[in-house]
């Protein structure tokens, strides 16, 4: 295939467009503005290799997106640039909106306005894959799954935004028959995962020997999805999921935060020992408890069965197995990491309300390690 990746140099972009280049050979152009979470070291593997491209551009930029569209002329275009850090949506809302929603439209009529020039068989082999995130349906209670059936109730600005997003998607498909499938997946983690999402800032934080940080009880359920599983999905649904079809993508591994915390402590200590005075120390002393985000989801989960029936495709990396190979990488590509720490981001909290910020943290856990302390 001919294939654009927009946010290709992001966490799940890249393992997307390395899975596209190196694992199928396919002919890739990503777009990607390289914002402070995008990095094109991500790529290293790809550059120079037959059929890659990079270009660095704003897919808000209406004019440039339908150049680079009518250039390049892909059968498919795979859409996963975004804002995607909830915490940050909730200090600065603007971002997330210009580009989740006004740049997903740039993008739609682009594609809209290629396709226009494809004859018939190349317009109906043509996709148009939106890459979205469970958020959008909302809380659920301690029982339960999404299914793309759920209906929405986003809330946060960052899921708001993904939520119009995919409404954009589905009504360019029923208004203008653009040829557009809609994924929504759950918590991606693995390697090159740029470090304010939890899984990097816990892991860094645990080798530097610094707190922990666990919102609220810690009790938050969320389902994890390793990063290479849900590309494979991607491409499933790119090449065989049905037009104007959603796909629900989840790896059927639900962990509370605090138990995602334990399993990183846990590990770590095994791979690389903490020595404090000549003696190991267990990193779960780390953990500390800080006031909660607002408007934090309690639980997400998803159901997948609609994606593992129709496209073939079934989470193949358990969460245990997903955390080892994570952890092990960060251990070996500090070089890697280690400048986004001293230069992007140093793990300080995000998305603290003026009220918020003076609020100091709890002080570090001393109960039982399999009760969640509330702050």
């Amino acid at each position: 295939m001919r294939v654009i990746v927009t946010g290709g140099a992001g966490f799940i972009g890249s393992a997307l467009t390395r899975l596209l280049v190196l694992g199928r050979g396919d002919e890739v152009l990503v777009v990607d503005k390289l914002t402070y979470a995008g990095d094109r070291r991500t790529l290293a593997a790809c550059e120079g290799r037959p059929g890659f491209l990079f270009e660095q551009a704003d897919i808000c930029d209406a004019e440039r997106m339908r150049a680079l569209f009518a250039a390049f002329a892909p059968d498919a275009v795979m859409h996963l640039a975004a804002e995607s850090h909830v915490d940050r949506s909730i200090a600065s809302a603007a971002p997330f909106i210009q580009t989740n929603v006004m740049g997903t439209f740039a993008l739609l009529e682009a594609a809209r306005a290629l396709v226009a020039g494809y004859d018939a068989a190349r317009r109906a082999a043509f996709r148009f894959l939106h890459v979205s995130t469970d958020e959008v349906f909302g809380s659920l209670g301690p029982t339960g799954a999404f299914t793309e059936a759920t209906p929405y109730d986003p809330r946060s600005p960052y899921s708001a935004s993904k939520a119009g997003s995919d409404h954009l998607a589905r009504a360019w498909h029923e208004t203008y028959g653009l040829n557009t499938i809609v994924t929504n997946c759950s918590n991606n983690y693995g390697p090159y995962h740029f470090p304010e999402k939890l899984i990097p800032l816990v892991t860094l934080n645990a080798l530097e020997g610094l707190p922990l940080p666990v919102y609220g009880d810690g009790g938050n359920v969320r389902d994890w999805l390793f990063v290479e599983d849900h590309a494979r999905a991607l491409v499933a649904a790119v090449t065989t999921g049905r037009v104007g079809e959603t796909y629900a993508i989840g790896g059927r591994s639900e962990r509370t935060n605090l138990q995602v915390v334990h399993a990183i402590c846990d590990t770590l200590d095994r791979l690389r020992p903490r020595i404090v005075g000549g003696a190991a120390r267990p990193r779960r002393e780390l953990i500390t408890f800080v006031a909660d985000r607002p408007g934090h989801d309690r639980r997400y989960a998803i159901d997948p069965a609609k994606a593992e029936r129709e496209l073939g495709w079934r989470a193949s990396v358990t969460f245990e197995e997903g955390i080892e190979r994570t952890l092990r990488w960060y251990l070996d590509h500090e070089a890697w990491w280690r400048p986004l720490r001293e230069g992007r981001y140093a793990g300080e909290r995000l998305g603290l309300l003026p009220a918020d910020a003076a609020a100091p943290p709890s002080t570090p856990a001393t109960t039982p390690a399999t009760t969640p302390r509330v702050a």
